[in-house]
């Protein structure tokens, strides 16, 4: 079985229905013999599930819409084509707009992206109305989500009035949109909060007359994975279409729903950049690749270019005046810096952490354009740590010049904060001490850190 690709294969006399997407086959590895893999049992479902879609998804960008929510956005045009334009080079499938019936801004900004020939469907998100259809239709839109407010704290302020009026106006808008090509999607507001015998007849309604897909969200953040597996399947045994989730993360479930809710069939998933939008935003776009990353590598490195996603959170933060945290997914400044314990352990864990990274890493940095770092400015620093460290600036010292040069570390650290710039110095002059008088000189390259 292959070491990288974490997938659940399709017993060989159960075919999946039509309207099911069928796993991919796990793609041999060439390292599939090497002992520094993941052990891909681990991760493997016991059974296989017909209806899971882990192998199989969409993602639905928002940065563009959900994400102009956010209390710092302000997305002039040119902001809004650069990252666009990095979305599609991420290879995201969909990127979603604000409604161009906001403002006659918003309708020339949604104008102006949908002729810039991405490869990445460009879709727009509208009342139910019939005006808002016809301004979305006009702008070159391939997409176009129809929303109602379902809950009862959404349908005391909407046009709601019962459940008959709602599929007859819903009805008028989805015919119009598909007549001029646009594909459809129908979403329920605050769904976790609505009655579901109300979303089943809803959704039921809209799927006969041939949305692409319904859409559930979590408007509040409210759901729990296990809320969301049993939603989610429970509408994929009763439609035909594809379900697209989106899942706001006020409680901190956001990837964790995202992922429940593709096991248990979903097929797009929402995400922004950063996880930017409303209140704390919904899934992040990095933190959900990586929770899919693990569930099947070879699938999602195949899709996305994966090395991009820094530039892209870069190029949104400074957007939103913001900075990248420290603990952020795949990119933030701690994801891949290792830093020892104390004593034996210290060095035993800097040993297996250079020496076979997989023990403690569950995502490969080469794979996101990033770079492992192992502290070694610190009191718990070891040898095994400084070792690293000398090879990275392609220095000579013997082993008794670096357990010299620990203690100096060590020394140091116990007084005060050292910086990556005071250790490189000590290593220098330690292996300028080691050359000829002529040939001493600073050597190595400088570097300052890990490069997140």
């Amino acid at each position: 079985m292959s070491s990288n690709a974490i997938t659940a294969q399709t017993p060989p006399d159960e075919q999946p229905s039509p309207k099911r997407r069928r796993l991919e086959e796990p793609t041999p590895s060439p390292t599939a013999d090497r002992p520094r893999t993941l052990a891909p049992a681990m991760y493997t479902p016991r059974h296989y599930d017909p209806f899971s879609c882990v192998s199989n998804f969409s993602i639905i960008e928002s940065t563009l819409r959900e994400g102009e929510q956010f209390a710092n956005a302000f997305f002039d045009i040119d902001t809004k084509i650069r990252i666009a334009k990095e979305l599609d080079a991420f290879g995201v499938e969909y990127i979603e707009l604000t409604s161009p019936a906001t403002s006659e801004q918003a309708r020339k900004d949604c104008e102006a992206i949908c002729k810039l020939g991405l490869k990445a469907k460009i879709v727009t998100y509208i009342r139910c109305h019939m005006d808002d259809a016809r301004i979305a239709v006009d702008t070159g839109v391939q997409g176009i989500d129809v929303v109602v407010g379902t809950s009862s704290y959404l349908r005391e302020f909407s046009f709601w009035k019962d459940l008959k009026s709602v599929v007859a106006q819903a009805t008028e808008v989805i015919e119009f949109i598909k007549s001029k090509g646009v594909e459809v999607r129908f979403s329920s507001e605050d769904s976790f909060r609505s009655d579901l015998v109300d979303l089943l007849s809803l959704y039921k309604a809209v799927d006969r007359i041939g949305v692409a897909r319904v859409g559930i969200s979590d408007t509040v953040g409210c759901a729990t994975p296990h809320q969301v597996y049993d939603l989610v399947q429970t509408l994929r045994r009763v439609l035909a279409c594809d379900i697209e989730c989106h899942f706001h993360n006020d409680t901190g479930c956001g990837i964790a729903n995202a992922f429940a809710a593709l096991e248990a069939g979903a097929t797009h998933i929402d995400t922004s950049v950063l996880g930017i939008g409303e209140r704390n935003g919904i899934t992040p776009l990095g933190g959900f690749c990586a929770r899919m990353y693990v569930a099947d590598r070879d699938y999602v490195t195949r899709k996305y270019d994966l090395t991009k996603l820094r530039d892209i959170e870069n190029v949104v933060a400074e957007a939103v005046q913001i900075q990248v945290p420290f603990n952020n997914f795949v990119t933030g400044y701690c994801a891949f810096t290792h830093k020892a314990r104390v004593g034996r352990e210290a060095q035993a864990r800097a040993a297996i952490i250079l020496n076979n990274p997989v023990a403690y890493e569950i995502l490969r940095p080469e794979d996101f354009g990033v770079a492992r770092y192992v502290s070694v400015s610190h009191r718990l620093s070891g040898c095994n740590a400084v070792r690293s460290r000398i090879a990275q600036l392609a220095l000579n010292l013997t082993p008794e010049e670096t357990r010299n040069v620990v203690q100096q570390i060590k020394t140091l650290a116990d007084a005060k904060p050292i910086r990556i710039e005071q250790v490189d110095a000590i290593l220098r002059r330690f292996h300028r001490a080691r050359l000829p008088a002529s040939d001493a000189h600073p050597s190595g390259k400088p570097s300052g850190g890990p490069s997140h």
